[in-house]
């Protein structure tokens, strides 16, 4: 493959890049990444030398469409996203412009490049949440964001859609769980338990900390991503109808749930974590909710296991790497 990875200096987008570098050597990697907050160029080199890095934004067509015909792309993998919640409640403007106006440009670059493949990066949060005795959630079930960040992907989902129905665009897009794992910016969960584990500072737990997720090793998902982009499965909807498009689309055409069914209420996280670093549950501070805090998320990942994939990292195995990580760089 001609390759483009948009947001590829970011946690997941990075793992990927390193991953199908050493999988995949004979592919050409172009990479676009604004360099934000959550970014950092150094995650890239170990593979500096066997990719093209470019500093720019999805939300720009010339430049998407400059490295498009240059570099002859003929796949794009989209990480490139805001994906903070807390962030997203506070200034939703950002959110707004590179998860839906960034998503609308690359489906603009690729209608007038027909022959490219998008891999469209989403998440669960999409769902909203449910309850402990509701069923996980299936790609046929009626999406129901709670937060700015859910609803800007989203709609960037509906966008894609579309596209692959009125343009005829080849696309897929994938919903994930809970990403764990080394790179993930400071701000999220686990990393903040980390580091004020190590610390020995107050870890702060919204509310009762008894909301539940599902965490996946960010390597198992990089994984499942490479599974939908070798599978031979047709990605357009040249041959699904309408009504099929709205159920379960077990046969994984087009919409893919990445899910390790290892649900934890927050606050047992926390205390694994304590009690791997040696800390004391006396850290455990909690902190008032945040507004919106979706209570559960679970998805039904059946259509990307009967393409083979399996998760493959044991969730004590993902954490102790995790942070023997974080502990390098505190």
């Amino acid at each position: 493959m001609n390759i483009l990875v948009t947001g590829g200096a970011g946690f997941i987008g990075s793992h990927f890049l390193l991953r199908h570098v050493q999988q995949q050597p004979a592919d050409s990697v172009v990479v676009l990444d604004a360099l934000t907050y959550a970014a950092d160029k150094t995650f890239l080199d170990p593979i500096k030398d066997a990719i093209t890095f470019v500093r720019g934004d999805i939300g720009d067509f010339a430049l998407v469409t400059k490295l498009v015909e240059e570099h002859a792309i003929d796949t794009i993998v989209n990480f490139a996203a805001e994906s903070h919640v807390d962030n997203s409640i506070v200034d939703s403007a950002p959110f707004l412009r590179t998860n839906i106006l960034g998503v609308q440009n690359l489906i603009e670059v690729i209608k007038a490049h027909p022959t490219i493949r998008f891999l469209h990066i989403s998440t669960d949060e999409v769902y909203g949440d449910i309850e402990d005795s509701d069923p996980p959630r299936t790609v046929g079930d009626a999406l129901w964001p709670s937060s700015p960040y859910a609803a800007s992907k989203a709609a960037a989902e509906m966008l894609v859609m579309a596209a692959i129905r009125t343009y005829g665009i080849h696309a897929a897009v994938t919903r994930c769980t809970n990403n764990y794992g080394p790179h993930q910016a400071a701000e999220k969960f686990i990393p903040t338990v980390i580091r004020h584990a190590l610390l020995g500072q107050p870890v702060p737990i919204y509310a009762e900390g008894k909301n539940k997720r599902d965490w996946l090793y960010v390597t198992d998902h990089c994984d499942a991503l490479e599974m939908i982009l070798k599978t031979q499965r047709p990605l357009s909807l040249d041959t699904i109808s309408r009504s099929e498009i709205t159920r379960d689309d077990t046969r994984g055409k087009n919409f893919f749930n990445i899910a390790a069914g290892n649900e934890w209420q927050n606050i047992d996280v926390a205390k694994k974590i304590l009690e791997i670093l040696g800390k004391p549950e006396s850290l455990l501070t909690f902190v008032a909710d945040r507004k919106g805090h979706d209570w559960r998320y679970c998805i039904d990942s059946v259509a990307i296991r009967t393409l083979g994939w399996k998760p493959q990292v044991a969730f004590d195995e993902g954490l102790a790497r995790t942070i023997d990580w974080y502990r390098s760089r505190v």
